[in-house]
């Protein structure tokens, strides 16, 4: 924020120090409330501390702020129909009635400093401050203090609190975004947690997200750690919602591994299977077929062979096969859903670990995968065909969207996995005359895997949504909260299994126009085993979140007073 003072960790006190005694802020002006909180006037919510006309009136989000006055609360709603808009109504009113301050927090840094900026078009001037950075280096805007509006990663505001920087008492609303990742050892846990011990008497918890989970263990998970007892869900096909949705076409082109991509998987599998059965006469991987053994289920294997009591020794021979197994099944993972290329900078990247264990150099010497090499190698040297058939379907789906006609400049998103395959798809896409953009994370693994930082994040985003260039090829960083208005086709480059990540991804088009979606499935591999898992996990989250949702209504009906109790008041 220009002209904010910049404060860094080392100018804060550490553990040892005087106990926190907050300051006592100057007040603000408490303007007088309206007689329904927020009035619509022409369309646009009226409210003292809000800009005129800054928000549009969707009665849909001030019923659920309405309630977020009154109850903590969970809101689930698909992405794109505002979901921070209700946040922002809900500030409004917290700020005018109390002298607390408001809390927003977010996953990332660019989306804190997208919720900062859409609350400082919506609220009148109202003294904010902004922590983001890493928790060793935050960088912070304005003060605790002294700010009535405060937007933060959670991971900074976790370490603040247990460096007693700063207490939770004087928030009268916490706003969770993102909220279903308030699982395990996330810092939502933590922060939430404190704010339970902490919070004022009037104080508000919102959690706003489009996908909290697809099972009742999950969701539970989120509403126990969030501490709300009101799950209020709305879908696309509610009343009161429809009208301001559009509709999203969802299409899957199909495409077939080559003959040689195959060779390699069959090499792939026959040293998995033998792996595989070592294990099993180790008295492991007993409960479920080879052929249907998951990524995840090799996980969980480590644990279960360190939870087997004895001495350690007797682990090191199941841990060894568990690791090689790992790496023969995420090798082949890279072959089927990304392509030749990406199997070999797998293999590439393994045998350049700086230390590589007996595990990872016993795999790279398995006969199958040296000859797996050798045959993905030749391949590429010796043809111009792309490493995987979905590239040449890609290509053929950028040049059918962008000859359709629209009113505004064509924005294609493509979703994909890995980073070494995001360079492929750039460097195929543009090899046809097109402009293509490239949106990672921070992280830097190496010279040739560079991350981005966040004023790249930004300007790439900025020059994206303003129609610069045409296509932006993304990690899993761009599937929570990035405004994008009108991305005219999502891509999914592989099928994703998690229900939360392909609903953010399809959320990034379909919020002005017509959105369209492409799923690009290889027949007969894990695209398609990911894909029927995602869906039946979908299902399942929208049948638990209608059914909680029903039984919070009930509940809060049962304790409205009735005609004998207490009358309501307004305002």
């Amino acid at each position: 924020m220009p002209g904010a003072a910049q404060r860094r960790l080392e100018e804060f006190v550490g553990p040892g120090a005087e106990p926190y005694v907050p300051p006592v802020p100057a007040g603000r002006p408490h303007p007088p409330a309206l007689a329904g909180v927020w009035e619509v006037v022409d369309g646009d919510v009226v409210h003292p501390l809000l800009r005129p006309g800054a928000v549009r009136a969707r009665p849909f989000q001030i019923d659920l702020a309405r309630i977020g006055l009154t109850e903590d609360l969970l809101v689930v709603l698909p992405t794109g129909l505002g979901k921070t808009v209700i946040a922002g109504l809900l500030a409004a009113e917290v700020l005018r009635r109390s002298d607390g301050k408001v809390l927003v927090l977010a996953p990332t840094r660019p989306l804190v400093q997208q919720h900062a900026e859409s609350f400082a078009r919506w609220l009148t001037p109202v003294r904010t401050a902004r922590f983001t950075g890493t928790v060793k280096r935050p960088v912070r805007e304005g003060t605790w203090e002294t700010a009535d509006l405060v937007f933060a990663t959670p991971e900074i505001v976790a370490n603040d609190l247990g460096a007693e920087r700063y207490r939770l008492d004087d928030v009268a609303l916490i706003v969770f975004d993102e909220a279903h990742h308030a699982v395990g050892k996330y810092a939502y846990v933590p922060v939430a947690a404190r704010y339970r011990s902490e919070r004022p008497s009037d104080g508000r918890v919102l959690g706003l997200t489009a996908s909290p989970g697809g099972q009742d263990e999950r969701i539970a998970e989120v509403v126990g750690a969030l501490g709300v007892a009101r799950i209020e869900a709305r879908t696309r096909e509610d009343e009161g919602v429809q009208e301001f949705v559009r509709p999203v076409e969802v299409e899957t082109r199909w495409v077939d591994l080559s003959p040689t991509a195959e060779r390699i998987r069959e090499l792939l599998q026959t040293a998995a299977h033998a792996t595989a059965r070592k294990l099993q006469k180790m008295g492991y991987l007993r409960k479920k077929p080879i052929a249907s053994l998951s990524v995840k289920d090799l996980i969980a294997l480590r644990s279960e062979i360190f939870a087997r009591p004895g001495p350690m020794a007797r682990r090191f021979g199941p841990l060894f096969h568990q690791l090689v197994l790992l790496h023969l099944h995420h090798a082949e993972e890279r072959l089927e859903t990304q392509g030749l290329t990406p199997f070999v900078q797998y293999l590439d990247r393994v045998a350049a670990k700086p230390k590589p264990s007996r595990g990872d150099a016993f795999f790279l010497k398995l006969p199958e995968v040296a000859e797996a090499r050798r045959t993905a190698e030749e391949f590429l040297e010796r043809t111009h065909e792309p490493s995987h058939p979905k590239l040449e379907a890609l290509v053929e789906l950028v040049r059918e969207t962008l000859a359709a006609p629209r009113d505004h400049p064509p924005r294609i998103l493509v979703f994909a996995q890995y980073r070494d395959t995001i360079r492929t798809i750039q460097s195929m896409l543009e090899a046809q005359g097109w402009t293509v953009g490239r949106f990672v994370g921070q992280a830097t693994r190496d010279a040739d895997d560079q991350g981005m930082s966040q004023k790249e994040q930004g300007r790439v985003l900025g020059a994206f949504r303003d129609g610069r260039f045409p296509v932006l090829v993304a990690s899993s960083v761009a599937e929570e909260g990035l405004d994008v208005p009108d991305v005219d086709r999502v891509v999914f480059f592989e099928s994703v299994p998690s229900e939360i990540r392909a609903i953010q991804r399809r959320g990034r088009t379909g919020r002005t126009s017509l959105g369209q979606v492409t799923l690009l499935l290889t027949r007969g591999t894990r695209d398609v085993r990911y894909q029927t898992a995602e869906v039946r996990r979908e299902k399942s989250m929208k049948r638990i979140v209608r059914r909680l949702s029903a039984e919070a209504r009930r509940r809060a009906a049962a304790e409205r007073p009735g005609p004998s109790g207490p009358a309501e008041t307004g305002g």
